[in-house]
């Protein structure tokens, strides 16, 4: 896994894991992640079900009831056949403008 911290904003890239590892090792750095927009970076991924997006479920409720944004990038799985619970966007760009959407809705309290 590659973490990048822009701003307020840490994008997590998987590299090797599986997706149960990938997500594991979101959680296991969680504490130091906390207070991030979090954007994890699936794009390099061949394959991905909606059940690999499905790991995510946990995680991403958790950050989101913090007032942070949590977001999938991948093309694989349509953000149509996803939980709402869980944001997905093609490309890394849209996920970028999405979280600097959601802090200024979150600044305005909607």
């Amino acid at each position: 896994m590659i973490f990048n911290k822009e701003g307020t904003t840490t994008i997590i890239t998987q590299e090797k894991a599986t997706i149960v590892d990938f997500v594991k090792g979101i959680e296991n750095k969680y504490e130091t992640l906390k207070n991030d927009n979090i954007v994890a970076n699936l794009f390099s991924l061949k394959e991905l079900s909606i059940n690999d997006v499905n790991e995510f479920l946990r995680i991403s409720n958790t950050h989101k009831a913090n007032k942070r944004s949590f977001v999938i990038v991948t093309d694989k799985v349509s953000y149509d056949d996803a939980p709402k619970e869980i944001t997905i966007v093609p490309t890394l760009i849209e996920a970028l403008d999405l979280i600097e959407m959601e802090e200024i809705e979150r600044d305005l309290d909607f």
